[in-house]
């Protein structure tokens, strides 16, 4: 496989500054994310406001803009009432809204300050099978499909990401090592051109939601090429810091991480329970990088602001 962008971009920078929460941010907006379909439904009703996140968290400093696809999928959509005309339609329109966004930003920017920055990319979202079941399971990783299954539920949404423009995947939030084998198997077999970081879900620092070690999944993709960084997401960032020397001990790779904010998500009622011992992003990414952090970012519950404090450090 040739030298790609991240690749390339990991040759650069280091750490190399992700995005946060998009539903969070979403929600400040005035709007309800209470479906199943979560922030998938805003692509269709609220375009312009999935914009406006991405554009607010390239002028934070992310390096790369994650797809709001994490939930969209042609079942979910199909489920919800869309055609699978209209599903296809709308997964690929948030790839373009993301490239909107990044056009507009790289516009607003001297030619001095393009030149003191890399040119942001764009990461298309395959969130896990259980983020479309939406009761819960992509926080236990208690489902299971065989690697036919996970095939034909992630290659569609991945060959319109694909198609659309990204310039690799974010295969995220992997509660299950089952499903993150299949899809590593299909990037090899479908897409050899292209690749993907891995993050897994954690139920404690050591092991992934399903109970598999943390050490021995993160070893089993140390060998393949197109698996380009491995990593945690979705798991408290008052904790991330114990799961990094985990990875390190296990992989070559790049390690990337980019928890949520240390509140408790309710997946039945679809609510968070704040914490009350959160620290800075300031502090705690500058923490994730001596650890061998080297992608770094936020999730649930994080904003541009705490972008903004890891680029205070790292720009």
């Amino acid at each position: 496989m040739t030298q790609t962008k991240l690749s390339k971009l990991l040759k650069q920078y280091n750490p190399i500054i992700l995005d946060g929460a998009m539903a969070t941010e979403i929600e400040k907006h005035g709007i309800a994310l209470d479906s199943e379909l979560w922030s998938a439904a805003v692509i269709q009703e609220h375009p312009e406001v999935v914009k406006q996140v991405h554009l607010d968290y390239f002028k934070s400093g992310a390096d790369i803009a994650t797809t709001n696809t994490y939930q969209a999928t042609l079942l979910g959509f199909q489920q919800s009432g869309y055609s699978e005309q209209e599903a296809e339609r709308i997964i690929s329109k948030t790839v373009q809204l993301a490239a909107d966004a990044r056009a507009e930003f790289w516009a607003s920017l001297s030619p001095q300050q393009q030149a003191s920055r890399p040119y942001p990319l764009i990461a298309g979202s395959v969130g896990p099978y259980g983020a479309y079941l939406a009761d819960g399971s992509e926080y236990s990783g208690d489902y299971t499909l065989n690697e036919g299954g996970y095939r034909m539920f992630h290659q569609s949404r991945m060959q319109l990401l694909k198609k659309a423009g990204i310039d690799l995947f974010a295969f995220e939030t992997m509660p299950n090592f089952a499903e993150a084998q299949a899809l590593a198997k299909l990037l090899n077999d479908a897409f050899p051109e292209d690749e993907a970081w891995l993050s897994f879900s954690l139920k404690d620092p050591e092991h992934l939601c399903d109970g598999t070690p943390l050490a021995e999944a993160a070893a089993f993709f140390n060998d393949n090429d197109q698996i380009a960084a491995i990593g945690v997401n979705c798991f408290s960032m008052m904790k991330i810091d114990q799961a990094i020397p985990v990875i390190r001990s296990a992989t070559r790779k790049p390690i990337v991480v980019y928890p949520n904010s240390g509140e408790k998500y309710h997946p039945i009622k679809k609510i968070w329970i704040s914490s009350k011992h959160r620290p800075s992003f300031f502090d705690a990414s500058k923490t994730w990088a001596k650890a061998g952090a080297t992608l770094i970012g936020g999730c649930c519950r994080t904003s541009p602001d705490d972008i903004r404090e890891i680029t205070e450090w790292a720009r």
